[in-house]
């Protein structure tokens, strides 16, 4: 077992050393804002990790739930950072499913301050 594997290593690199993450900052950003959690609790960026934590990314509204399996330091390449996580991550919702979630048409929210002077003046209400 080698050094990083028996101290751990700090959430907010491991995730970007797998590329859930673009840049350390921005990993570290996330842990900050609550966006990241480990095992289910939210997690600092200086989290040790360890082999077999889950870890809770939530990134562009949606959440990827990936398991360690090995533990890095250091940025790698797409192939090899696929070998060092398990993704549990749940397929997406199919199409159809997300176009049943209705959509309010444009204007049928609040009426804007040129509706509401109509609206009045319909209504018989003077604003002088």
């Amino acid at each position: 077992m080698s050094t990083a594997e028996s101290s751990g290593v700090r959430l907010d690199s491991w995730v970007w050393s797998v590329r859930l993450f673009k840049t350390r900052s921005a990993a570290a950003a996330a842990c900050r804002a609550g966006h990241v959690r480990v095992n289910g609790s939210p997690a600092k960026p200086a989290q040790l990790l360890r082999v077999d934590d889950e870890v809770r990314v939530r990134v562009a509204g949606t959440e990827r739930i990936v398991v360690v399996a090995r533990l890095l330091k250091k940025r790698v390449g797409a192939p090899e950072a696929a070998l060092c996580l398990i993704d549990k991550t749940p397929p997406p919702p199919p199409r159809e499913v997300l176009l049943a979630v209705p959509q309010r048409d444009r204007g049928a929210g609040r009426p804007t301050k040129r509706e509401r002077r109509e609206l009045n003046r319909l209504r018989g209400f003077n604003e002088d």
